[in-house]
């Protein structure tokens, strides 16, 4: 019996990983050029912004990144003056980020291209198309949750 083989173009966390990575990296070009934002610059912003405070820790779980590139991003946002800390009533031991008034009009910007990017990346799906690919992420990224959980129990 021989060895399994693997094919790298049909192996869907491949693929699934090798197109994120694109799809980043066109983003990634462009914000930097247009904004100097970074990847994770970026998606700081748009997860600070959407709330009323957030802690670095509750970055990293939300958005995947790993503690160090989450300082690292806040730090950078921190000294271009996007972000500044507030007190968490919560958890005294922590703090909160919140946006800038410079860094809440940046977003602004931002908004505006992001929404043109995923139209454009998206423009050639039907409505159900993209439905049925949105509800498959969440059923994926579940999974790999899951997955996650039963590993560290």
């Amino acid at each position: 019996m021989s060895a399994p083989t693997l094919d790298l173009d049909r192996f869907m966390p491949y693929r699934l990983s090798i197109t994120s990575n694109a799809v980043s990296e066109v983003i990634s070009r462009a914000y930097e050029q247009l904004f100097g934002l970074k990847i994770p610059e970026w998606r700081l912003l748009a997860v600070i912004a959407e709330g009323d405070g957030i802690s670095q820790q509750d970055i990293g779980k939300r958005t995947r990144m790993d503690k160090v590139t989450v300082s690292r991003a806040a730090i950078a946002m921190q000294t271009r003056g996007l972000i500044k800390q507030k007190p968490n009533e919560r958890d005294g031991r922590s703090h909160l980020l919140i946006l800038t008034d410079s860094g809440y009009a940046l977003y602004q910007q931002v908004v505006p291209k992001a929404l043109a990017f995923e139209a454009q990346l998206f423009d050639h799906l039907t409505a159900e198309e993209i439905q049925s690919f949105s509800s498959t992420l969440s059923k994926i990224a579940d999974a790999a949750e899951a997955a996650l959980r039963a590993k560290s129990a």
